[in-house]
């Protein structure tokens, strides 16, 4: 495991403790979140970032100080200051801060240190964390609870990713395990969506990474609740740990309590405690059966509901029953009203995110980024694309991920019928320390996997939209699905107005495409 800059076990102090506070890159969507919480609670915020942004308008207009650029003149007056994990020690004002004896925190401390006296749901997982915390939120506004939130992303209700809630009322937090901060917030309800390797530039191996949730686990309290799933391995062998350390435990998964011989790596564990059971995705919905089993706190046992969720996707069903486990189970509010917040869900930002559309050309955005995300959404944009042809556009992230998990790549990517492969984002890497790593990897393999879509490399962001514009050139109704954690988030609004463009003057698709195609 990589160096620690913070400690994740240390005590926070209230927010009112922490005197003016510096919040850099905070245009960033998870930081902006915590500077929101800040001014809700009267803290005096100023903060800076490298560019422009609404973002960063929106936040003035809120009451921080905001700049473009960094400088140390910036601090101002502030005690504290605040980073993502993503803002190197070289930072003028970190350094800054850190030469005068700040106080620094982890964005994940500055999220804890407005916790202080209000029940806190996390939610945690390699996949899946964003849309569950996000569906959490919805069931608990729908039953009347008011909850703070902090999310990774906006919702698509609010606008915003963080919101205080009433001053009583639960917070629900998207624990982020990338760099082991989840062990900040120490939280009366965990939620576990799946443990699976992924960050093995920050662990170096799976074993690693259980290790790290088990210790994330160990940080709620003894009369807290951890609500995780039977159908994942790793996340069936913390289920069990915690168990055996007296933790009280609610699973939910696809084999129920009776008639299961256990999980596999999980010898001897009995079936889920609530039934996940005939889930479909048809189109832009999905839908599936919850039945209680025996012994589930403040549910009756034999208690069926049929969920039908507004997303595409089994995995969206599987969230939403971790949702709703959190809002019954963990935090007591009636059934009805957490299933009717579920169903009437509005999305978020970059999570399946509808685009537009253009002459029978729907584009679609979304932020997976790992192997199993990426081919959990291929399967859910099949369902969506209803016959008509599937294609995505998928920017890598990471040299190191690229490199570790090409083959689930390939083989998730693999049920698209083209793939538009745009090069590697670096986001906190370089290219020159991974030179043998490129999308060609991903190339390689899709063209001599058997179900064969038709491969695409293009050489730069900026050569994506017009490829795919080509690609759809012949007019055949196509689902585009623009995919990763950079700047591809762009390509679908650039391929609407190229596809605009065309509309009005008739004029065939440039053919631009940089790359080879098979």
């Amino acid at each position: 495991m990589t160096g620690a800059r913070f400690d994740f076990t240390a005590p926070v102090p209230r927010a009112e403790e922490l005197g003016p506070v510096h919040v850099i890159a905070i245009g960033g969507s998870g930081v902006s979140g915590v500077a929101r919480l800040f001014l809700s609670r009267g803290v005096q915020v100023s903060g800076s970032d490298q560019r422009d942004s609404p973002t960063l308008r929106s936040l003035e207009q809120a009451g921080a100080r905001v700049h473009v650029g960094h400088d140390p003149a910036h601090l101002g007056d502030a005690r504290t200051v605040i980073v993502s994990g993503a803002v190197g020690e070289d930072n003028p004002e970190l350094a800054a801060a850190r030469a005068a004896g700040l106080t620094v925190l982890h964005r994940a401390q500055g999220i804890a240190a407005f916790l202080h006296g209000r029940p806190a749901v996390a939610v945690a997982g390699a996949n899946g964390k964003t849309t569950t915390s996000a569906l959490t939120t919805a069931a608990l506004q729908a039953a009347g609870a008011d909850p703070g939130y902090v999310l990774g992303a906006p919702l698509a209700s609010t606008g915003v990713s963080a919101a205080p809630g009433a001053a009583d009322a639960p917070v629900v937090v998207e624990a982020d395990e990338s760099d082991g901060s989840f062990l900040t917030y120490r939280p009366q309800v965990a939620v576990v969506t799946n443990v699976q390797p992924d960050h093995l530039d920050h662990y170096g191996d799976a074993a690693a990474v259980e290790a790290a949730y088990r210790d994330f686990v160990g940080t709620v309290p003894r009369d807290g609740l951890l609500i995780t799933t039977l159908d994942d391995p790793g996340a069936a062998r913390l289920a069990a740990d915690a168990r055996a350390s007296g933790l009280r435990v609610v699973t939910w998964g696809t084999e129920g309590t009776e008639g299961t011989e256990g999980t596999e790596g999980t010898e001897g564990a009995e079936g889920a405690d609530v039934l996940v059971d005939d889930v479909r995705s048809e189109g832009t919905s999905a839908s599936g059966t919850v039945v209680v089993g025996p012994g589930v706190p403040g549910l009756e046992e034999g208690t069926t509901v049929r969920l039908h969720l507004p997303a595409p996707g089994e995995h969206t069903v599987h969230n939403a029953v971790a949702a709703l486990l959190t809002a019954t189970v963990g935090l007591g509010l009636p059934l009805g009203l957490a299933v009717d917040g579920l169903e009437r869900f509005a999305g978020v930002h970059r999570r399946f995110e509808r685009v537009g559309a253009v002459d029978g050309v729907e584009v679609v955005d979304d932020y997976a980024h790992n192997a199993p995300k990426v081919a959990a959404l291929v399967r859910a944009a099949r369902s969506a694309a209803a016959g008509r042809r599937l294609v995505v556009a998928f920017q890598p992230h990471l040299f190191s991920r690229t490199r570790d998990f090409a083959p689930g790549f390939v083989e998730g990517l693999a049920g698209a019928d083209v793939v538009v492969l745009l090069p590697v984002y670096a986001a906190r890497e370089r290219q020159e320390d991974h030179p043998e790593v490129t999308s060609g990897l991903l190339a390689s393999g899709l063209r001599a996997h058997a179900a064969a879509p038709l491969v695409l490399e293009v050489g730069s962001v900026g050569a994506a939209a017009p490829a795919l514009a080509e690609v759809v050139a012949d007019r055949v109704e196509s689902l585009v699905v623009t995919v990763g954690a950079g700047d591809v988030t762009g390509v679908g609004a650039e391929l609407l107005d190229l596809l605009e463009r065309r509309r009005r003057t008739g004029a065939a698709a440039p053919r631009t495409v940089d790359g080879g195609a098979s």
